[in-house]
């Protein structure tokens, strides 16, 4: 009972010995790694469990050098903050917090590659127990776009040794960017004698990194069409990204194995006239020299493309093209054929010029040799007039003269066609051809006449007027005959005629003009009718002067005598004459007929009277009487000027003296 009173205190001793121990252990928390980008703020951060209060612990921060010392950067406790002074940090480092939450927090400004480092956190109390964290700062830089450039000459199958591809390069990345190089899509490794890649790294002054490739390949003919290009990886906080070049591929120059040689243009069949485009290559992607020969004639060529222009059957025949390798002087050949189709000049029988007779026949054949089917027709005046390669023509007449055109084409060639032209003439006597409008009223000062003859022998075509003048003529001959004109000066009615003449007879036309340049109007002069009496002579004083522009003169057999006087008609130049003839000089005729009706019952009337003796007497009756026999007509003149004048004409219109009056 004693002994177990006796170890209860021990065991007391003990178990607050090792409880003093946890509390006096410092307990420090920190993340493994903090990764950031150059140039921007780290943030690391402390955290720790303690039994003592805020006022009994010590915070010290510390980097690891690259040489493996420790570096201490930073010591705060409750009191104040100290940073060491003379370090890669002193300047960008600060520390956030007192401790009082558990967690302390250093920041590092504009970081750099070359701070890269471990750092350390140690947490101290008075009872002299500590505890310590470590974090490693990680730097990160995205490098440049990565470059890919080719050789730029040409690789040959027969080098013995590998053969440089290409090279890659990537600029200023941190961490130290990675090179992968594909062809096709497939990534190339170091193979002995057939891949090898090539790396090496600089560091730049920034202690960026810098990362070059170079590709070498065993180049075989099948690497002429392969792409080639590099795949780039770098690290970022948090992961890896990729980035690819562009792709290139090189030039692998290897021997020709056969030689192609074609005709490039024109497509399809050629014919003469055309131009001709040969094309000859080899297979092969060596230096090589090119030959091109026509077998038929010997004549050769030393280029790959030929152009031969405005070909004919002579060009026809085989083509040889040879390449000559200049890295093993080794020659090889090709050929094709070249066939030219040919249509030679149509033909005509008979040939032409072919004169007929009026109701003669002719059968004309056209035919063209070809190389092809041909298809023949005539055509005159651009009409078809027969299908045939055979020209018929019967019963000829005028219409039968003419030019046929014989047109031989080539169906299956566009273009590929000849023509030839057979003049016919039909003899006879000349034919005018009728013209448009033979009476014509001219309003110009001159006019052209045409006058189209047809017949053969040309007809001589002469143009005279009514008056015998033999007139100026142009003439120029037609395929039916002649065509001419001529130019008449109108002054007035005038009658043209155009005779036409060979040695097989005549004909002629004839031409009708009106002059009606010169035009006058018929303007009355004011209205002063005087009615004189029946009894009374008038006569005109002699020495008044009468200006007369026009007169017209009226006489009638009507016993009675009476004279009537007109108003003066003037003329001016105003209306065509045509005009003045339906309308001023009818209406003259209808009044003056009205007025003759009327004299001729008025004095039938006074006949009648007189008979019956109820007018004038004896005497009376004598005087008329007397009257009658020394007047027989009654005339009636018209003067131009103002003055009214009646003046009695004789029967033959001759003046009477006044004593016969």
């Amino acid at each position: 009972m004693a002994v177990r009173d006796a170890a209860s205190p021990l065991v007391g001793l003990v178990v607050l010995f090792f409880t003093w121990g946890a509390w006096a252990n410092v307990e420090v928390n920190m993340e493994g790694r903090v990764e950031v980008y150059r140039g921007q703020t780290a943030q690391i951060a402390c955290m720790f469990l303690s039994s003592d209060d805020i006022g009994g612990l010590t915070i010290k921060w510390y980097y690891v050098t690259r040489s493996g010392e420790k570096q201490k950067i930073i010591y705060q406790d409750s009191t104040m903050v100290k940073v060491e002074q003379g370090t890669v940090f002193t300047d960008r480092i600060r520390v956030n917090g007192t401790g009082a939450t558990g967690q302390v927090v250093l920041s590092i400004s504009n970081v750099q590659v070359h701070d890269e480092a471990e750092f350390i956190c140690t947490i101290g109390n008075l009872t002299d127990g500590t505890g310590e964290g470590r974090t490693k700062l990680k730097v990160f830089e995205i490098p440049d776009n990565p470059t890919i450039e080719a050789v730029e000459t040409g690789i040959s199958i027969n080098e013995n040794s590998l053969s440089k591809i290409g090279a890659c390069q990537v600029k200023n990345g941190f961490p130290k960017p990675n090179i992968t190089w594909y062809r096709n899509d497939t990534p190339l490794r170091n193979v002995l004698d057939e891949v090898k890649v090539q790396t090496s790294t600089t560091i730049e002054s920034s202690h960026l990194f810098s990362v070059n490739s170079e590709l070498s390949l065993k180049v075989v003919k099948e690497h002429k069409d392969d792409l080639f290009y590099c795949q780039i990886t770098y690290f970022v906080p948090g992961g890896l990204k990729m980035t690819e070049t562009d792709r290139i591929n090189v030039t692998v120059l290897y021997p020709s194995t056969a030689v192609n040689v074609w005709v490039e243009s024109p497509k399809g069949k050629i014919k003469e006239g055309d131009t001709i485009e040969l094309h000859c290559h080899g297979n092969g992607n060596n230096p090589y020299e090119i030959t091109i020969k026509h077998l038929k004639s010997g004549k050769s060529w030393d280029t790959e493309m030929l152009v031969l222009k405005n070909v004919t059957l002579l060009n026809s025949g085989v083509y040889q093209c040879t390449s000559l390798d200049m890295e093993t002087y080794q020659d090889i050949s090709g050929n094709t054929s070249v066939f030219v189709n040919f249509l030679h000049p149509a033909e005509v029988k008979p040939e032409g010029p072919h004169v007929m007779a009026q109701g003669d026949e002719l059968t004309a054949t056209c035919n063209a040799l070809s190389s092809l089917q041909t298809h023949t027709a005539w055509f005159k005046n651009g009409k078809e007039v027969s299908k045939d390669h055979t020209l018929m023509l019967k019963d000829a007449m005028f219409d039968t003269a003419g030019e046929y055109v014989c047109v031989v084409t080539v169906p299956e060639i566009e273009g590929m066609e000849t023509s030839r032209t057979l003049l016919v003439y039909v003899q006879g006597q000349p034919k005018i051809m009728e013209p448009e409008n033979t009476e014509m009223e001219n309003v110009e000062e001159t006019v052209n006449l045409t006058c189209n003859a047809r017949g053969f022998p040309a007809p001589k075509i002469i143009w005279t007027t009514s008056d015998g003048e033999v007139l100026h003529a142009s003439q120029r001959e037609t395929e039916e005959g002649v065509h001419s004109v001529v130019t008449v000066k109108v002054t007035s009615d005038i009658t043209v005629f155009c005779n036409a003449s060979n040695e097989h007879g005549t004909d002629g036309v004839t031409f009708n003009i009106k002059a009606t340049n010169i035009t006058t109007t018929i303007t009355p002069a004011p209205n002063t009718t005087t009615t004189p009496d029946p009894n009374t002579t008038t006569t005109p004083d002699p020495n008044t002067t009468s200006t007369t522009s026009t007169t017209s003169t009226i006489t009638s057999t009507i016993t009675p005598t009476i004279s009537i006087s007109s108003s003066t008609v003037k003329a001016e130049t105003a209306l065509p004459p045509k005009k003045i003839k339906k309308e001023g000089r009818g209406v003259i005729i209808a009044v003056i007929i009205i007025c003759i009706l009327l004299l001729a019952i008025l004095g039938s009337v006074l006949y009648f009277l007189y008979k019956k003796g109820k007018i004038c007497g004896r005497s009376g009756k004598q005087d008329l009487t007397k009257e009658k026999s020394n007047k027989d007509n009654i005339v009636v003149e018209m003067k131009s000027d103002n003055t009214e004048e009646a003046v009695l004409l004789g029967v033959n219109g001759e003046k009477q003296p006044p004593s016969d009056q």
